[in-house]
């Protein structure tokens, strides 16, 4: 392996590689709202279970719908949901209903959320336990259900191919996968 050199900067860069989401709550009225969070990831629960953890900072709507349902759809959101994702990014539900742009929703398959249709991998989501540090809320959430693109065919957990769910990444700045570099232990003896 190269040795690669590097310097040491002050503590104020937040680059932390995430996967782009666009959350889906209900307002009190029933009406769907969306917001894209990239705070998210899993952890080991107990046995071979694991929960969804997603953090939410400030007074955004999302976040107090979170707060009173317990429940909300997790979009993936791929490169072509990019004008999506900005645009729900750039209008707070504060000002209003987000429907300057065009989108299709469905409710879950097994909670009652709004799933955005153009979505390729969909996590639906009830909170089991939260955290709060300073304005943010971590929330650790049983996935009760998973809808994946049909045209994916997974061997095993691990076996997703995220080049057909082409996921946004998000480090400050929008980036996509290029390619599928290989599998666990493809590397061992190079």
């Amino acid at each position: 392996m190269k040795h690669c050199k590097r310097r040491s900067v002050a503590p104020i860069y937040s680059m932390c590689v995430q996967p782009a989401f666009i959350i889906g709550t209900n307002n009190e009225d029933g009406t769907p709202n969306f917001a894209p969070i990239t705070w998210l990831s899993v952890t080991h629960e107990q046995g071979d279970g694991y929960l969804l953890v997603i953090s939410m900072s400030g007074t955004k709507q999302t976040k107090k719908n979170v707060l009173r349902s317990g429940i909300f759809s997790a979009n993936l959101v791929s490169t072509d949901m990019l004008p999506l994702m900005d645009y729900f990014g750039l209008h707070s539900a504060k000002d209003g209903p987000k429907d300057g742009i065009a989108y299709e929703v469905t409710r879950g398959e097994v909670l009652d959320v709004p799933v955005l249709d153009a979505s390729r991998w969909v996590y639906e989501c009830e909170v089991a336990n939260t955290v709060t540090t300073g304005d943010s809320t971590t929330f650790f959430c049983y996935i009760r259900n998973i809808q994946m693109d049909e045209r994916l065919d997974c061997a095993d957990i691990f076996d997703v191919d995220l080049t057909l769910l082409d996921p946004v990444v998000y480090s400050g700045k929008y980036h996509s996968i290029g390619k599928c570099l290989g599998s666990i232990g493809d590397f061992e003896n190079v």
